[in-house]
């Protein structure tokens, strides 16, 4: 596999991370990866040299280890070293989890980054890595393979989905607003087309040889029934 199909192959992953909140760039994201690899995906599918730590499992990293060998730099010095890596069930779920470790207070200024250059400077600075030269080993690669193309596709589709969200609820308003007015024609037809109610009852039967039909408005039993009530003042009722 070439590092372009390695790229190709990780970058809807990346953009999916990226559109579901995750705080690194895909740009940043796959230029860890390509430095972490070489370009190549380990059975652990760990593509970021994520040790185990504090190793308390979650819903993505579900306690697997595997002890490898690597190396770090202490005081200027390159050491070799064995260590014990996380692995995973599948890339996506090596991203989760790694999204997860960048929630933890250290990482404050990889969040709030807001360019990839400046996302590599603070992911060295907050210590994910010993290697001096990592932030710049990560802008190098993000150029040398175009990955900002792909922060840039994770913001369209951001986009894409916000202004989705914003049609659906607009609907849903727009059905609800169909729904009260649905509600109150029925109640007007309700009382458009009635049979007499109860307190109408004696003047529709009063009234019942002047008119042919058994149902009526709502304001048709009311007037009925005040002209029935003025007819009994009147002393002309039954």
């Amino acid at each position: 596999m070439t590092r372009d199909e390695f790229i190709t192959l990780l970058a809807p992953l990346a953009v999916r991370a990226r559109r579901e909140g995750s705080p690194l760039f895909p740009s940043v994201r796959l230029a860890q990866n390509v430095l972490e690899t070489g370009g190549k995906i380990p059975s652990t599918n760990n593509l970021g040299g994520y040790k185990v730590g504090k190793g308390i499992p979650n819903a993505y990293w579900r306690g697997k280890v595997v002890n490898q060998g690597t190396w770090e730099v202490y005081n200027g010095t390159k050491v070799h070293i064995t260590a014990a890596f996380r692995a995973y069930d599948s890339v996506y779920d090596f991203y989760k989890d790694q999204d997860l470790l960048f929630q933890n207070a250290r990482y404050a200024a990889v969040r709030s980054s807001t360019t990839p250059e400046g996302q590599a400077k603070a992911l060295q600075a907050s210590g994910y890595a010993t290697d001096p030269q990592y932030a710049s080993k990560l802008v190098q690669l993000a150029g040398t393979y175009n990955l900002k193309r792909y922060d840039r596709q994770a913001a369209e589709e951001a986009e894409k989905m916000a202004k989705d969200q914003e049609q659906d609820e607009r609907l849903v308003r727009l059905e609800e607003g169909i729904k009260r007015i649905e509600a109150a024609i029925a109640r007007f037809d309700s009382i458009r087309d009635m049979e007499a109610p109860s307190w109408a009852k004696d003047a529709a039967q009063y009234y019942a040889p002047y008119y042919d039909t058994k149902t009526g408005s709502y304001d048709f039993w009311r007037m009925l029934t005040i002209m029935y009530r003025r007819q009994l003042q009147e002393g002309g009722g039954k």
